[in-house]
């Protein structure tokens, strides 16, 4: 795909506010990647920034803390203990991965964040889907629904949320939240889910089983979506689309449950994560190894279902949103939804005979 990038104004600078000395072009580039687990999304956005950092020849050490804050910062000092050349993580705790920054910072190592933005520290740039934009797709579709179904906007919701120490959780609750907000017909029950899929499980049960609901709403369907409708289907609340007693489901992800389930008719939306292209971050690494920055911007890329983003500035340093994408019935196959392309990888992968 032709990429055509507009950065606003584009300078060199030989050691930045953040202590980067730019690098040798003949430097070998090393990427140290801190994953807070492999569930859900997360192993497809590893993929994707690894598969970015080789296609530039350069070399990706990953670690994986399992939702353990503290032995992400661990992780992360051994990166540094080991001098790469920069770090690239997914916060699992906003606020607490500042420690590691500090250090990094310390060691004059460029420190970098996707799918979650730190809080309380800067950093070189985070690449993250619109979260806000997210929640409020499902927040509108969900409108529409009941708007259609009874006339006016009115109805029960529940929200079922992710960890809301993360600004992921917070920003997806926001934009789902503002929208609820404007149809005051509309009651919302939100309860605390922490991304734990047992917990969800939990949730729905008790609340579905003493309230007549409408809609629910995870922030995030890669999660909840599976005992979500395991738990609808135990209490013969499990209606598919069109028929009566139907609870509208909708979410953030678009993961392969939640494709597979709209195409069942059991899930109506998901808002889509442009998931495999997190690891665009590599081409904004790449600029400041080479003692470049970049300023607020609008950036496009032909074809891409997340373009036009747009860079702002922030109080944690630039971030860099990639649109998501309403997923309903209607586009539920478009080839460039992730977890279509992750089912064309796999399905290719068992079509290879074995070496």
């Amino acid at each position: 795909m032709k990429s055509v990038i507009r950065y606003g104004a584009l300078a060199l600078m030989l050691a930045g506010t953040l202590g980067i000395a730019p690098a040798k072009a003949e430097d070998k580039v090393t990427i140290g990647y801190s994953a807070p687990g492999l569930v859900g999304a997360q192993l497809e956005i590893q993929q994707g920034l690894v598969n970015s950092g080789e296609a530039k020849s350069w070399e990706v050490l990953t670690t994986t803390s399992g939702g353990d804050a503290q032995k992400q910062i661990d992780d992360i000092n051994n990166f540094i203990a080991q001098g790469v050349s920069a770090i690239v993580a997914v916060p699992d705790d906003s606020a607490g991965i500042c420690t590691a920054v500090k250090a990094a910072e310390e060691a004059g190592i460029p420190f970098y964040t996707i799918d979650r933005s730190p809080q309380g520290c800067e950093i070189n740039m985070t690449v993250l889907s619109d979260n806000y934009l997210a929640g409020k797709q499902s927040g509108e579709a969900i409108v529409a629904h009941l708007t259609e179904k009874n006339g006016e906007a009115k109805g029960t919701v529940l929200e079922v949320t992710g960890n809301l120490g993360q600004n992921v959780a917070q920003l997806r609750g926001a934009g789902f939240n503002d929208v609820m907000k404007a149809n005051p017909g509309i009651t919302v029950i939100t309860k605390t889910g922490d991304w734990d899929a047992a917990k969800g499980v939990d949730i729905v049960r008790d609340v579905a089983s003493s309230e007549t609901l409408d809609a629910i709403y995870h922030h995030s369907d890669s999660v909840y979506v599976p005992g979500t409708l395991q738990v609808l289907e135990e209490l013969d609340l499990l209606k598919p689309a069109g028929e009566e007693g139907h609870i509208y489901i909708a979410g953030i992800d678009g993961s392969p449950a939640a494709l597979e389930a709209i195409r069942a008719g059991s899930v109506d939306q998901s808002s889509n994560q442009p998931i495999p292209d997190f690891g665009i971050i590599v081409d904004w690494i790449e600029k400041e190894l080479k003692g470049e920055t970049v300023t607020a911007g609008e950036v496009t890329q032909e074809g891409a279902l997340w373009s036009p983003a747009r860079i702002e500035d922030s109080d944690v340093g630039p971030q860099l949103f990639l649109a998501t994408t309403s997923v309903t019935k209607d586009n539920v196959d478009d080839e460039r939804l992730w977890a279509n392309v992750a089912a064309g990888r796999e399905a290719e992968a068992a079509a290879t005979p074995a070496s």
